[in-house]
């Protein structure tokens, strides 16, 4: 079983940063692109950020210049390092990965699979 878990969330004061960690377990054979997305009460889920194989990054406008997304290959993990939050930055925030799982012995092919985390709170109060 493959799956994403992601920590790091919390309470914080306006202006202060919060550091999102999410990492893959299970038998994975590749990762394509990851990214951050995030859900406020009362509104749809939408892109904060996503991080190609290669490290392309791309960012909403309203986190850019504060957040940045990175990922370590080696540990199968994606963070979100968010700075100079704001009381709207509140919000369930989401890891998503597409990946590759490896065949099995009752699939003899590659597949591709889109994963999400069980989601993390953050809470900027102003």
């Amino acid at each position: 079983q493959v799956e994403l878990v992601e920590s790091g969330g919390g309470l914080v004061q306006a202006g202060g940063s919060l550091r999102l960690s999410c990492a893959a377990s299970g038998r994975i054979f590749s990762f394509n692109t990851m990214g951050w997305y995030r859900q406020a009460p009362g509104k749809q889920r939408e892109v904060v950020a996503t991080i190609t194989s290669g490290g392309s990054t791309n960012y909403a406008d309203s986190v850019k210049g504060r957040f940045t997304i990175s990922r370590d290959n080696a540990r199968n993990t994606v963070y979100l390092q968010m700075n100079d939050l704001k009381p709207e930055d509140t919000a369930v925030y989401y890891c998503n990965a597409q990946i590759m799982v490896p065949p099995t012995p009752t699939r003899n092919t590659y597949r591709r699979l889109e994963l999400w985390g069980q989601g993390t709170l953050a809470t900027v109060s102003s």
